[in-house]
């Protein structure tokens, strides 16, 4: 019998480069948090409108100012955004199973720049507050794949090193936010800070969707009408090779009416138990769970910090230039704090069980520095214990999303980093702004309001802590469904080169397995189990 090798080539992804993709998707994180930062800045939030005890009132500014918004509702805005990010981040990493991720991304960044030049024709309240959440709904899709293509992709030895280039972005971001909001305030109208942000943002928009797109590891391709084209070309190869009776134009039509019949009745009831086993095998992973809540306690501060620290730095120390000063800390302390906590879990070995070493320490430590420095009514005193406590305080950010990739098995990575980016902003930043805005207005001390904040970073620690004595194993490798392994597993250049898989010329048991991988890979990933039953079916029949 006349064997044919069936040669089945996965699409080259244009011009791309593993350190493309890096800085590509640092630069989307960057404005993403620079818009963050922007509308907590005094620049753009603005302060409200006071009046003295003789009568005399001053017209508020900015966003506080202009919509006459308490402290209460100026945190509703920060929290107003993380809804639409929790609501949408599991939704979006559910549809990376059956949609290509890349072109997630393309579609959530055109939600961001749509909304956020909303945000600038905002009229009152309510209008500012349901184009903050729309962000947040942009913003999902991009947060929970980012960090997965970015781990798929970094050399083997720096895979925390380039985690914390990535997450180096946010502190940056929040910093440079503050300094832009602040200088666009000052010059122009708030509204600018937001249109100039939505330009910035629709190249990056656009290129998710002229882009040839990525695979993720551990999933079976997405785009079903390309595999199935390629598939009803493999079949007469495959039929010749298992000497099927029949006419191939017979079995094609025969094969594809029974799929599609198939597909319709079990895609919904499929999908939604796939989620739900998902979701139990995450929840009772007992490494992942003590992560996240550590997180979500770290997030509590940090995300109140990063709304109201201008403010509170412009109350308590009278800085008169508080966006400047705190946006210049926080460049510097997020850069070389971001970096150095990748870098050093690299050198310690990147496991899971040094990462919680590592973030329980520094986050212990950070939040000693942290709290004494509010201690201090020196403002010299005060930016120096601070700045040394914010460098510890952002070397988490590469080792806890290390922890949220490495826990668990490639195929549930972008669900993990969905429902950790739900945990943290639905228990952390979302109840921490406006919980901050109704303590301050209860006590009107900004000290005393920091020093309750502050304090939180210790259980956070604590929490980690355990973390150091829990049984943990890195699953970078396991094997996920729908995953070819010679093309999946490659650690150098796994998504981002040109590979081709070939069948090669074997005793017929050996090629009908290998042309059982093939469709195996190129099906929907939703209908893999009955491609194998139906291509069971014609074996037996042969």
């Amino acid at each position: 019998m006349a064997r044919n090798s069936v040669s089945l080539s996965v699409p080259e992804p244009s011009w791309f480069t593993p350190k493309r993709l890096l800085v590509i998707f640092c630069v989307i994180n960057l404005l993403n948090y620079v818009d963050r930062g922007a509308i907590a800045s005094n620049g753009v939030n603005g302060s409200q409108g006071t009046c003295t005890s003789s009568g005399t009132c001053t017209s508020g500014s900015g966003i506080q100012g202009e919509f006459n918004l308490n402290n209460f509702e100026d945190g509703i805005l920060s929290s107003a955004f993380m809804v639409g990010l929790l609501v949408a981040s599991p939704i979006f990493a559910s549809l990376a199973k059956s949609v290509n991720p890349f072109r997630l991304i393309g579609v959530g960044l055109s939600v961001w720049t749509l909304a956020t030049t909303g945000c600038g024709f905002s009229f009152n309240f309510w209008s500012i507050t349901i184009c903050r959440m729309l962000v947040g709904v942009g913003e999902a899709s991009f947060i929970s794949l980012a960090a997965p293509f970015i781990d798929d992709n970094a050399p083997v030895a720096q895979k925390t090193a380039w985690l914390a280039i990535f997450y180096m972005c946010i502190p940056t971001g929040y910093a440079l936010g503050y300094v832009y909001g602040g200088l666009v305030g000052s010059y122009l109208n708030w509204r600018f800070a937001f249109w100039v942000e939505a330009i910035m943002m629709l190249p990056f928009a656009i290129l998710g969707f002229v882009m040839k797109p990525l695979q993720l590891k551990g999933f079976a391709p997405a785009e079903s009408r390309k595999a199935l084209i390629s598939m009803e070309t493999a079949i007469p190869e495959v039929q010749e090779a298992l000497n099927v009776k029949g006419s191939a134009e017979s079995m094609k039509e025969e094969f594809g009416h029974t799929f599609s019949k198939l597909k319709c009745a079990l895609f919904n009831l499929n999908r939604f138990s796939r989620f739900t086993k998902d979701m139990k095998e995450l929840l009772v992973d007992k490494v992942y769970v003590v992560n996240v809540l550590g997180y979500c306690a770290y997030n509590f501060v940090l995300g109140a910090y990063s709304y109201w620290g201008p403010k509170a730095g412009y109350n308590i120390y009278k800085m008169s230039d508080a966006d400047l000063i705190f946006g210049g800390i926080t460049i510097v302390c997020g850069i070389f704090g971001t970096l150095a906590g990748g870098y050093v879990l690299d050198l310690m070995t990147s496991t899971i069980s040094n990462a919680f070493k590592l973030l329980s320490m520094a986050t212990f430590v950070g939040a000693i520095f942290c709290f004494t420095a509010f201690c201090f009514k020196s403002m010299y005193a005060f930016l120096a214990l601070f700045s040394i406590g914010e460098l510890l305080v952002f070397a988490t950010q590469g080792p806890v999303n290390f922890i949220c990739l490495h826990c668990v098995k490639p195929s549930l990575r972008p669900l993990s980093m969905a429902l950790s980016t739900v945990s943290i902003h639905i228990f952390g930043d979302v109840p921490s702004s406006p919980l901050v805005g109704v303590l301050e207005d209860s006590v009107n001390n900004w000290r005393e309001t920091a020093l309750i904040l502050t304090s939180i970073l210790f259980p956070a620690a604590g929490i980690w802590f355990i973390g150091t004595f829990l049984h943990s194993v890195d699953r970078f490798n396991e094997d996920s469904e729908g995953q070819v392994t010679e093309v999946d597993r490659s650690n150098t250049t796994p998504l981002l080169g040109p590979k081709v898989a070939e069948a090669r010329e074997s005793s017929d048991g050996v090629l009908r397995l290998e042309c059982s991988e093939r469709l195996q890979h190129l099906v929907h990933a939703d209908c893999l189990l009955i491609i194998t039953l139906l291509f069971n079916d014609c074996i037996v029949l042969h």
